[in-house]
């Protein structure tokens, strides 16, 4: 396995050292992809950075987009642990959901390099093949400027709890 700062797959994707430093302290560990930040808070904090679709070493990621943000995660952690996720499947149309996974794998496997022989990622937000798995995962998208039907779900249920009022997204 390649190290960090050898990498087997080179992205685009750059963060600052201070923003994989704070990646890392929000997610308890070091991020595995290269990765930019796409949203921030109102104190410049990471809520959502875009992941590189392979990891350093070719590893396929399915997660493009990915919810870091503590608070944000904290609210979508205990909805789903209500149940969430099975709510938001039987309030959504299944069709429009399919598509969403769709649209997504399309973006995300554009992201792969042309002459990429090794493994894709598989499946749509965050690798889901069908349905509804990850509220966070799709929050994530919606901030990030996707037209993700659940991430829209999560906002109408949990808008009060969530700190929509997040920074200007960062240039990628």
């Amino acid at each position: 396995m390649a190290g960090f700062g050898s990498p087997v797959f080179a992205s685009s994707l750059s963060a600052s050292v201070d923003d994989h430093e704070a990646v890392r302290a929000l997610i308890d560990r070091t991020p595995k992809t290269d990765f930019t930040v796409l949203v921030r808070d109102l104190a410049g904090g990471p809520v959502v950075i875009q992941n590189a679709p392979l990891e350093r070493d070719g590893t396929p990621m399915p997660t493009r987009f990915w919810l870091v943000g503590r608070v944000e995660n904290e609210v979508i952690g205990r909805c789903e642990a209500a149940g969430g996720v099975r709510l938001a499947e039987s309030e959504l149309d299944a069709v429009e959901i399919a598509l969403l996974h769709e649209r997504h794998q399309r973006a995300r496997d554009a992201e792969l390099p042309v002459d990429w022989a090794g493994h894709r990622p598989s499946g749509g937000v965050g690798g889901t093949r069908r349905g509804v798995k990850c509220l966070h995962a799709h929050y994530a998208c919606w901030l990030a400027g996707e037209n993700d039907v659940i991430g829209q779900w999560v906002v109408d249920k949990l808008g009060d709890l969530l700190p929509l009022t997040v920074g200007p997204r960062s240039e990628g």
